[in-house]
């Protein structure tokens, strides 16, 4: 028995190795990998956030990448263990959104490695609120961060990453301009949320929220709301005293989708969002997809 334990645990760990050797884009690193910055990032919207800085200078590894998974309910793998170990480069969210690569980072000490944790270094965070990807003002404060840890493993390509990271900066324009275009034309339109991410632009786009915060939050965070929360939520739609349902695709619980469901009866125009981002897509996209649909929504609803 002691021999098949042991073997099981070499294959675990060969299966771990070949993952880790699988690059973000699926293909297996050359031997000019070699010469790359190994990154790992908890999400792989720091993932592709780093892969737009680093450009061929990186090797990329997203470990979050499935939009149809829960990031609340993942639970890490020896792979990712792998991955961490490897890594020149971890970027993380904290803000207890990701504890668990906290675990795999102390069980595989290095000195050598950085660690970005972008929860711990955004000007804009929002209490109780740890979705900062979300809030398009913190996101040239990671892009630095990254860079600047690229240049520390690379100092020869200093050049190439400080024109990426201008590159990187400038292509946020239009999420800035399309924040701006929203709340000129629907400031004050109230809406409702099933969870607390969206509120990094509902806010600056001035949406009025009605949805009561414990809601959303207890929803963020895996929690059953309040009974009087819901009930309150649930008036809100069925009196037609919102708009449009901003609804997080990923964090799905009955008393979401019972949410959805009365919208939809009530032609409440719903729009969903993600903690993960799509596949066959790059951060600004993401965010600026959701930010059209929105607008078609607010639209839709108030008959501009």
């Amino acid at each position: 028995m002691k021999k098949v334990a042991v073997i099981i645990l070499i294959l675990v760990l060969v299966a771990g190795v070949a993952y880790f050797l699988v690059r973000s884009n699926g293909s297996a690193p050359t031997a000019s990998d070699n010469d790359t910055v190994r990154v790992v990032a908890a999400e792989n919207f720091y993932g592709d956030i780093a892969s737009q800085l680093g450009g061929s200078h990186v090797t990329v590894t997203s470990i979050l990448s499935d939009p149809n998974v829960d990031p609340h309910e993942y639970e890490s793998s020896v792979a990712d263990g792998v991955a961490i170990t490897n890594a020149n480069v971890v970027i993380e969210n904290g803000l207890e959104y990701d504890t668990w690569i906290d675990k795999l980072i102390s069980a595989s000490p290095n000195s050598n490695r950085i660690v970005i944790t972008a929860g711990n270094i955004v000007p804009d965070p929002l209490p109780d609120n740890p979705h900062v990807w979300y809030g398009i003002d913190n996101v040239p404060t990671i892009a630095r961060a990254i860079t600047n840890a690229l240049e520390k493993n690379d100092p020869a390509d200093m050049a190439a990453f400080e024109a990426n990271l201008t590159t990187f900066n400038n292509s946020l324009a239009p999420l800035t301009a399309k924040i701006a275009e929203i709340k000129s034309d629907y400031a004050g339109t109230p809406v409702g949320l099933t969870e607390t991410i969206y509120l990094y632009q509902t806010q600056p786009m001035g949406l009025n929220v009605l949805t009561p915060f414990d809601f959303e939050k207890a929803v963020a965070e895996g929690n059953d709301p309040s009974a009087a929360s819901v009930a309150e939520t649930d008036d809100q739609v069925s009196g037609k005293q919102i708009k449009v349902l901003i609804y997080n695709s990923q964090t799905v619980t009955p008393i979401t989708t019972n949410l959805q469901n009365a919208a939809l009866a009530e032609n409440i125009p719903v729009v969903p969002v993600s903690e993960t981002m799509p596949p066959n897509v790059n951060y600004q996209t993401w965010m600026l997809d959701e930010m059209n649909a929105l607008e078609q929504a607010l639209a839709q609803a108030t008959g501009h």
